[in-house]
């Protein structure tokens, strides 16, 4: 991974002041027990499974697979080592098969084909177009074949007072990193990466803008196996 793609990342509110009002944050604009809940549902995690949360942030969504399934080994990464302290607190009494890495998604600390699920909430859109092809590199990278890839991210806005309310976000989270949310560009990048089955499961719309879920798998056999 280059330098470049590297450097300091954007706390999940911009500033490190505020990362302790995050999960108050997030709950009163983004509905987030709604699409959290359905995204584990979507992800249907089986006993034994292997899970990746990249860009996990205080946990929330790895607390809520690990409460689903208790079998799970999950591992949380993220690169802010503030929001892990909480995450680390947050899952401590649910799972002892729970583990945080502080790191960065372009650039995994994995094996190849070490997970069978790999899942992001509210994370793609802090990065640039380039970082999010290297960081999904990574993730087809690290998934087994036929794992399976659900993310839940700002998308697409559904409706003209969706796109209006979503630019609280931008001038927020920059307008370079959440372009590709507003285009709808996200599948396109997963596609260019090498998964399959890439699916905009379902959106849910909220007073910042809209959340869309999506899925997409590691095929069986990659293409560059066949040449």
């Amino acid at each position: 991974m280059n330098k470049h793609s590297q450097q300091s990342y954007i706390p999940a509110l911009k500033y490190h002041a505020l990362t302790g009002l995050y999960d108050a944050v997030v709950q009163l604009t983004t509905r987030e027990v709604m699409f959290k809940t359905n995204l584990v549902e979507l992800v249907a995690p089986q006993a034994g499974e292997h899970v990746l949360d990249v860009g996990c942030g205080t946990g929330t969504l790895t607390y809520l697979l690990a409460e689903r399934e208790p079998t799970l080994r999950i591992m949380g990464l993220d690169a802010d080592p503030i929001q892990l302290k909480v995450a680390t607190k947050k899952v401590a009494a649910i799972s002892k098969q729970i583990s945080f890495q502080q790191g960065y998604a372009q650039q995994l600390p994995d094996k190849t084909q070490t997970f069978d699920v790999v899942v992001s909430s509210l994370f793609f859109h802090h990065l640039t177009s380039h970082q999010k092809r290297e960081a999904l590199a990574e993730i087809l990278r690290v998934l087994k074949p036929g794992g399976r890839f659900h993310i839940a991210d700002w998308g697409k806005p559904s409706s003209v007072i969706q796109r209006l309310m979503f630019f609280i976000v931008q001038l927020l989270d920059g307008f370079e990193t959440t372009r590709d949310s507003v285009e709808g560009n996200l599948p396109n990048l997963m596609r260019e990466a090498g998964f399959g089955d890439v699916e905009n499961s379902s959106f849910i719309p909220t007073f910042l803008g809209t959340v869309r879920l999506f899925q997409a798998k590691k095929p069986l056999i990659q293409n560059n196996e066949l040449k």
